[in-house]
């Protein structure tokens, strides 16, 4: 009985071994699904996808790690990331300072553009009127992204207008065709999808701001951020990475 007894014991042990294993090798990666092409839900299969979601999970194959993606407000990813909550923050997200306080970046892996969305007879015809001298605008914008940070110091706190916070992109570009707001700021990417899915509204040809985006970890885990630049590299030089981005953002002929 006590041969048998052992012998449970050890299995038991060595399933709780693999369990635990298994959950170990699983990184969980925090994004926020509503900033298509980058991260957004497939229609037909609920999951999510885009070039964030395929360039981690390369990562991660290399890697020999799992992935688990989950969908959270974006200002909640810092700290998520910070506290241990979520392994990893991916969602077109820019190095600032003040994030820099909080997490770690990875190297860059994808350059991104703010833009201005406007209706098509709007008032606002550059960037440069958003900042003349009078202006009185009502800027909409994700609340927590670069953009809120870059309205919040340029527009809102030189007393050149208000800024209106949403939880999405989509939020945003439905007050803005309801007429609650005069533009909003927001990628590039998300941007040209915005404006083909609602009529009557137009991106102004001038940029707002370039940025370059980054993936997130916790100060406390400097090794998973090595590794994770080290597989980046090898993945950017053998194509990898631009073959994804081009997948989702076919260049222009």
């Amino acid at each position: 009985m006590k041969k048998i007894l052992s012998v449970l014991l050890a299995v038991t042990m060595l399933l709780a071994g693999a369990v635990a294993a298994a959950e170990t090798d699983t990184l969980t990666m925090a994004t926020n699904a509503a900033f298509p092409p980058y991260e957004y839900y497939d229609d037909e299969t609920g999951e999510i996808v885009g070039i964030d979601a395929e360039i981690a999970q390369a990562i991660c194959d290399k890697l020999g790690y799992g992935l688990e993606i989950v969908n959270v407000d974006f200002d909640s990813i810092v700290p998520g990331v910070q506290s241990g909550k979520y392994t990893f923050g991916m969602a077109g997200m820019t190095v600032t300072e003040d994030r820099l306080e909080s997490v770690d970046f990875s190297d860059s892996y994808a350059t991104g553009i703010q833009v201005v969305i406007v209706p098509e007879d709007s008032a606002i015809t550059s960037v440069d009127d958003l900042f003349a001298e009078g202006a009185d605008h009502k800027v909409g914008v994700q609340q927590g992204t670069t953009g809120d940070i870059y309205a919040s110091s340029d527009i809102e706190e030189a007393g050149l207008g208000s800024i209106e916070r949403f939880k999405t992109g989509t939020d945003a570009v439905l007050a803005l065709t309801s007429g609650k707001i005069d533009c909003v700021i927001i990628d590039n990417e998300p941007a040209k999808n915005f404006v083909a899915a609602n009529e009557g509204l137009k991106i102004l040809e001038t940029e707002y701001a370039v940025e370059d985006y980054a993936i997130c970890f916790s100060k406390d885990a400097p090794d998973l951020t090595a590794r994770f630049n080290e597989a980046l590299q090898e993945l950017t030089e053998d194509g990898t990475v631009a073959a994804i981005i081009e997948k989702y953002i076919p260049s222009e002929e």
